[in-house]
C-alpha cells in the first residue's frame, strides 16, 4: 500500500482510528472544529490532519473544555496564532496537584488495614468518593489515587472511629475544601491571571507565562491551609481540653472575678427592702454572712467528728 493510500480515510475508518463516531465527525463538520474533507467522486476523503484534529478536541474535552472554547483555539491555531503555549497551560493546570504517587492495593490488603473483615457497603462509598479507583480487568485490586488519605482513614478506624463516620466526615470536609479551593482561583484569577486571559484564546506568549507562574503558585493554596489548619487546631485543641478537663472538675482558675447575674425578682426585692443605692452592698454583706455560716458549720462538725 502506498503512503498516501495510508494517509487517506474514509469516513468509517476515520471514526475507527480516532475513537469518535461517524455521528460525531460530522457533528464536528457542521460546527466547523473540522475541515471539511476533499470531495472524490461520490466519497469523502479524510486525511492524517483531520485524525490529529480529532485526537485535539478529545483531548480538550477530556480537561473539561466546552466544544464553543475549543472552537476559539483551534480558531487561533489555523490563524497562525499558535497552540503551542495554551496547550502548555492547559497541561500544566491538568497536570498532578501534589508530590503524591497513587498506589495500589488488593481487598485482602484493605480488609486487613481496616479490621479484617470484608465490608461491601464502605468498599462502594470509597470507590464513589473516589478513594478508590476499580482497576478494569480485576474484581480484587484497586487504585489507590491518595495512599495518605486512605491511611488516615486506617488510622481513624483503628482508634475507633466507625467507617460510616469517616465516610461522613470526608464528605463534609470535601465540601469545604472545595469552597477554599474555589475562593483561592477566583482570588489568584482577579489578582494574577486576569492579565492573561483577557484575550480569548490568549496569545502563545501569554499562556506560556500563565503556566510558568501556575508552577509557582500551585504548592501556595496547600501551604496557606496547612499553617493555617495548624493554627486553628491549636486553638481549638486547647479550648477542648479546657472544657473537658473542666468538667472532669479540674476547672481552669479564672485570671479575674466572674460577674454572676441575679434574677430580676431578687433584685426588685433587695431594692424594697434596703432601697436602690444600697442593694450592692447588701448582696455583699449577705454573701459574706453565708460564707461564714457555712464555715462556722463546717467547723462545729469537725469538733463533732
Amino acid at each position: 500500500m502506498s503512503e498516501q493510500a495510508v494517509a487517506e480515510y474514509r469516513i468509517e475508518d476515520l471514526a475507527h482510528h480516532s475513537g469518535a463516531t461517524v455521528r460525531t465527525i460530522r457533528a464536528y463538520q457542521d460546527r466547523g472544529l473540522l475541515p471539511k474533507p476533499e470531495r472524490r467522486g461520490r466519497s469523502n476523503v479524510y486525511r492524517d490532519t483531520h485524525l490529529a484534529r480529532l485526537r485535539q478536541i478529545a483531548d480538550l474535552l477530556d480537561r473539561g473544555y466546552t466544544l464553543a472554547s475549543i472552537k476559539e483555539l483551534l480558531e487561533a491555531w489555523d490563524a497562525g496564532r499558535g497552540l503551542g503555549g495554551v496547550l502548555g497551560l492547559v497541561a500544566e493546570v491538568h497536570g498532578p496537584w501534589t508530590d503524591e504517587e497513587a498506589a495500589r492495593i488488593t481487598r485482602e490488603e484493605l480488609n486487613d488495614r481496616f479490621g479484617g473483615k470484608p465490608d461491601d457497603r464502605a468498599v462502594d462509598e470509597a470507590v464513589e468518593l473516589g478513594v478508590l479507583e476499580r482497576v478494569p480487568g480485576t474484581s480484587d485490586e484497586f487504585l489507590v489515587p491518595s495512599p495518605q488519605e486512605l491511611a488516615v482513614a486506617a488510622e481513624l478506624h483503628a482508634a475507633g472511629v466507625p467507617l460510616d463516620a469517616i465516610t461522613g466526615h470526608l464528605r463534609e470536609l470535601r465540601g469545604q475544601v472545595e469552597s477554599i479551593a474555589s475562593r483561592f482561583l477566583d482570588f489568584t484569577t482577579e489578582h494574577v491571571f486576569a492579565r492573561y486571559l483577557g484575550s480569548h484564546p490568549p496569545t502563545d506568549a501569554d499562556a506560556a507565562e500563565a503556566a510558568t507562574l501556575v508552577r509557582r503558585l500551585r504548592p501556595l493554596a496547600q501551604q496557606t491551609v496547612d499553617a493555617e489548619l495548624a493554627r486553628a487546631m491549636r486553638l481549638f485543641a486547647t479550648r477542648h481540653l479546657q472544657r473537658h478537663l473542666g468538667a472532669a472538675g479540674q476547672p481552669v482558675a479564672p485570671s479575674g472575678p466572674t460577674p454572676v447575674a441575679l434574677p430580676a425578682e431578687t433584685v426588685r426585692a433587695v431594692q424594697e427592702l434596703v432601697g436602690p443605692a444600697h442593694v450592692a452592698a447588701f448582696v455583699r454583706a449577705a454573701t459574706e454572712r453565708e460564707l461564714q455560716a457555712r464555715t462556722m458549720n463546717e467547723l462545729a462538725s469537725r469538733k463533732g467528728d
